[in-house]
């Protein structure tokens, strides 16, 4: 099983080694298992973990020693400390010498999962910053590369993020689909005191109300049928860092209920659970609506939107953004050229004619795309071909109104008045429009159905009742 986790269990009782070895095996995990500090510190090169279990007392070499040591060779391996004693001294000193948690002898083979669990999420979310942080030199990610040379509205957002960065201040994020929230929330992260401890993203929009409760706040074993195991939620594994709710404006009423009582007190109760669990969470939020809108709509918390929208950062349109655009292209170009390993230093200046006349609908995720297809493909041609048939349905004619109308399409004969039963005509002509208005919101959108609909004004059910009555599918 090569993708199979490696652990390695340290503890000097036979019948304890033998028991986590054959429990963890029975999970899928490939288990080592020594006696002694010395013999696990002799191993550890050849055994390459992935996960450590060590009990805190051992013969010899002791455990917070063996740990000291551990962490020293493989600081980014989650050691997991076990001891039948627990005093608190021992337990602060091993989480100060990196321990990633402590448990208790004896333990459920929940409470192990659990511990197993956090410390993966946690050494996956650590490397994702690591990661994030390696490709900027000055530590604020792609943020400062898509303002440069730029003037007015971008500008002003990131003079915005700069200020409000190193505070534990909530930021709304706002702007359309594609124009970089997530790459604000990562820079205001990175850029904060918290940048060390976890950015968790959870998509508001992603998941049912009921599953998005579970995801956010977790549940004890037994809160629901299935539930058979206690589960963290996302605020947990935020504790001490930052949490990114994206779409925040499709959170349901009572969520939005919860979610409040975390920012004002800063504790919530896992699903089923009795208990407040305190965090310490940063909370950033990012939202395409118009949340005004649902303020008076009732759709959205008022309070909730207040607590939010402390400070706002808008992120302006591509298409509104001048000087952007030759700067991202050539980032872009760089960014994938080194992934694909092909030089490509500039487009055509036909090209770059093309983009700048474009109106990007998706934004900067758009052109990321697409510049991303022109390495990998080595032509330009397939994009401009794209662009090209993405423009022709919104040309206009010199005699907007008659194309619109578009009496032919009617069926109308107007030679000899066949077909002229002015109601069935406006009905008819009330259907086209209606479909030709849809297709054009959802080409805007980029087919993006909820978007559409804020656009229309009309429920997502609606829409896909219309679209589904008017034969409308991508791609169609």
């Amino acid at each position: 099983m090569s993708d199979a986790l490696r652990v390695l269990v340290i503890d000097d009782d036979p019948g304890v080694r033998e028991y986590l070895e054959a429990l963890m095996s029975r999970q899928g995990y490939l288990v080592t298992a020594v006696a002694s500090g010395e013999e696990a510190l002799d191993r550890l090169g050849r055994v390459r973990p992935d996960l450590v279990t060590l009990d805190i007392v051992l013969d010899g070499m002791d455990g917070l020693e063996t740990l000291r040591r551990i962490k020293k060779r493989v600081p980014d391996v989650p050691v997991v400390m076990v001891s039948g004693h627990g005093q608190a001294r021992t337990i602060v000193e091993a989480m100060q010498l990196g321990a990633s948690d402590f448990l208790r002898k004896p333990f459920e083979v929940e409470e192990l999962d659990l511990a197993f669990q956090r410390a993966l999420e946690h050494r996956a979310l650590k490397e994702e910053v690591e990661e994030l942080r390696g490709r900027s030199t000055n530590g604020s990610g792609e943020i400062q590369l898509v303002h440069g040379g730029e003037d007015g509205k971008m500008r002003k957002a990131v003079e915005i993020i700069e200020q409000v960065a190193d505070t534990d201040i909530t930021v709304l994020i706002r702007g359309e689909s594609g124009t970089g929230k997530e790459v604000v929330a990562r820079s205001l992260h990175q850029q904060s005191s918290r940048r060390n401890k976890p950015f968790v993203k959870v998509n508001c929009a992603a998941l049912p109300s009921e599953l998005l409760e579970s995801e956010l706040f977790g549940f004890e074993r037994g809160a629901f049928t299935g539930a058979q195991k206690r589960k963290l939620g996302k605020f947990e594994y935020a504790n001490r860092g930052t949490i990114f709710l994206d779409e925040i404006g499709e959170m349901s009423p009572p969520l939005q209920a919860k979610l409040l009582q975390v920012l004002q007190d800063g504790e919530f109760s896992r699903l089923g659970g009795e208990a407040d669990i305190q965090v310490d969470t940063r909370i950033l939020a990012a939202t395409n609506r118009n949340l005004e809108a649902a303020v008076a709509s009732g759709e959205f918390r008022e309070d909730l939107y207040y607590r939010l929208n402390v400070v706002h950062v808008q992120l302006p349109p591509l298409r509104e953004r001048e000087g952007a655009l030759p700067i991202l292209v050539d980032y872009f170009l760089r960014k994938f050229g080194e992934e694909y390993k092909k030089d490509v230093r500039q487009l055509s200046p036909e090209t770059m004619e093309v983009f700048e006349r474009y109106s990007w609908p998706g934004n900067v995720r758009e052109l990321e795309n697409m510049v991303r297809r022109m390495i990998v493909l080595g032509s330009e041609e397939a994009v401009l071909q794209e662009i090209s048939s993405r423009e022709q349905p919104e040309a206009e004619s010199e005699d907007a109104e008659e194309a619109f109308l578009d009496l032919d399409a009617l069926g109308l004969d107007l030679s000899n008045g066949r077909g002229l039963d002015l109601k069935a005509i406006s009905k008819r002509a009330a259907r086209l429009a209606e479909k030709r208005v849809i297709g054009r919101v959802l080409h805007q959108t980029r087919w993006n159905r909820k978007e559409a609909a804020e656009r229309l004004q009309i429920s997502y059910k609606a829409l896909l009742y219309k679209m589904k009555e008017n034969g409308l599918s991508e791609g169609r």
